[in-house]
C-alpha cells in the first residue's frame, strides 16, 4: 500500500496536450477514480503512473519514491487492462501464477499466493480451467488475481468492466468494492461510467481536455460541482442550465425569473450568469410542497415523456414555439424527474417551480461555481 503523488504532470504529443499540469495526492489505500469524456486524458494519467508513457514534464512519486523515469516492473504496480489478455493456452493457474514464475518464487510461495488471491476473487474450483471454458466475469476475475498476486503498492484500473454486459458491470463493481476493503490497498480506476465511479470511489477526479477539474467524493462532485463541466457530466440525467443575467431582484432569462438577493450570492447586476437545477430538484406546481424552498411557479409545456419504471422523465419547453433540441437539454428546455404515477401527457400544459434550496449559480464566462443554493 503506498500514496502516488502526481506534481505538475504533462504529456505532450507534437502540438496536442493530452494531460496539462495535474498535480495530485492520492493517499494511502484510497480507491481513486479518473472520470470524464473519451479523449479527456484520463487512460494517458493513467499510462504516466505506471510507465507505459513518459510525461513531458512534471513527476510521479509512488510511496514516496520517485519512479518519473523508471520502467512498469520496477514501480511496485499492477495493472488490469479493459482487454483482458489471458494467455489461451494456459489454464487458471499458470495465468495467475505466471508473473511470480517468471520472477522464479519458490514453488510454495506461488502456491500460497494463488491460493490467497484465487480465495480473495472466488476462483475456488477453476483452477484448471481454460480461459476458453470461462464466462466473461470469471476471466476478468482471473485477471485480477493475476494482479493481487505481485502485491503491489498500487492496482490500477483501466476501464476493467467495459467489455462487460451491463448485469456482469453491476456484479464485478460490488466484486472490486469487496477486493478494496480486503486488500486494503490504493487503487486507481480509469472509467467514462459515472455509475462505477460514483458506487465505488472514495474520491472522483474530473478530468476535461487534458485538465483536472475538480477532486473530491462522490456527493460533493454531485451536490457541489466546482463548475458547469462537473454539474453537466456528473448525475444521469445531466443537470438543466438556463442561461440569463443578474438583475436587481435576483435571476432573469427568457423564459424565468427567481428572486434572490445578489448582493447574498455574490453576483452584481448585469452580471451574466447560468442557473443550474438538477431534474429531481424541479417539481410540479401542484407538488411544490416536495421542494424545501420552492421558486415562483412558472409556465411549461410537455413535450416528451419517458417511464423508467422507478420513475418518469419528463421533457418540457418553455413555450410552445421552441424548437426542440435533439437531446432534449437545449436553450428553453428542461427536464424533470416525477413519481411513476403521476398523471401527465404529451402536450399538457404545466406550471413548475425549481427548489430554491438546490439551485446553483455559475458564471457564464468562466463556467466557474459562484453558489450551490439560492436560500
Amino acid at each position: 500500500m503506498a500514496s502516488v503523488t502526481l506534481e505538475g504532470i504533462t504529456k505532450r504529443y507534437e502540438d496536442v496536450t493530452a494531460v496539462d499540469d495535474m498535480t495530485l495526492e492520492i493517499e494511502d489505500g484510497e480507491f481513486v477514480t479518473f472520470v470524464g469524456p473519451s479523449g479527456c486524458g484520463k487512460s494517458t494519467t493513467m499510462e504516466t503512473i505506471a510507465g507505459l508513457t513518459l510525461p513531458t514534464g512534471g513527476t510521479i512519486e509512488i510511496g514516496g519514491r520517485d519512479v518519473t523515469n523508471l520502467p512498469p516492473k520496477d514501480r511496485g504496480i499492477s495493472m488490469v487492462f479493459q482487454n483482458i489478455a489471458l494467455f489461451p493456452h494456459m489454464d487458471v493457474y499458470d495465468n495467475v501464477s505466471f508473473g511470480l514464475r517468471l520472477r522464479k518464487y519458490e514453488q510454495e510461495e506461488v502456491d500460497r499466493r494463488v491460493e490467497e488471491a484465487a480465495d480473495i476473487v472466488q476462483l475456488e474450483g477453476m483452477m484448471d480451467r481454460m480461459p476458453s471454458e470461462m464466462s466473461g466475469g470469471q476471466r476478468q476475475r482471473v485477471a485480477i488475481a493475476r494482479a493481487i498476486v505481485r502485491n503491489p503498492d498500487a492496482f490500477l484500473m483501466d476501464e476493467p468492466l467495459a467489455n462487460l454486459d451491463a448485469e456482469l458491470r453491476v456484479h464485478m463493481r460490488t466484486q472490486l468494492q469487496r477486493l478494496h476493503r480486503e486488500l486494503d490497498t490504493t487503487i486507481i480506476y480509469v472509467t467514462h461510467d459515472q455509475a462505477q465511479a460514483m458506487t465505488m470511489s472514495d474520491r472522483i477526479a474530473v478530468i476535461n481536455s487534458g485538465v483536472l477539474q475538480q477532486v473530491a467524493p462522490p456527493l460533493e462532485c454531485y451536490n457541489e460541482p466546482a463548475n458547469l463541466f462537473v454539474a453537466g457530466f456528473i448525475g444521469s440525467p445531466a443537470m438543466n442550465f438556463v442561461e440569463g443575467e443578474v438583475v436587481d431582484g435576483g435571476f432573469e432569462s427568457q423564459y424565468t425569473q427567481i428572486d434572490s438577493d445578489p448582493e447574498a450570492h455574490g453576483v452584481t447586476p448585469g452580471q451574466d450568469i447560468t442557473v443550474g437545477v438538477r431534474p429531481e430538484d424541479v417539481h410540479l406546481e401542484r407538488n411544490a410542497a416536495e421542494a424545501d424552498a420552492p421558486t415562483k411557479a412558472f409556465d411549461a409545456v410537455v413535450d416528451v415523456i419517458e417511464p423508467m419504471g422507478k420513475e418518469v422523465n419528463a421533457y418540457l419547453l418553455f413555450d410552445r414555439d421552441v424548437e426542440a433540441s435533439a437531446e432534449g437539454r437545449g436553450e428553453g428546455q428542461l427536464l424533470i424527474n416525477l413519481d411513476p404515477d403521476t398523471e401527465i401527457a404529451e402536450g399538457d400544459d404545466v406550471r413548475i417551480v425549481m427548489d430554491r434550496e438546490k439551485t446553483h449559480l455559475f458564471d457564464r464566462a468562466s463556467g466557474d461555481a459562484i453558489t450551490h443554493s439560492l436560500e
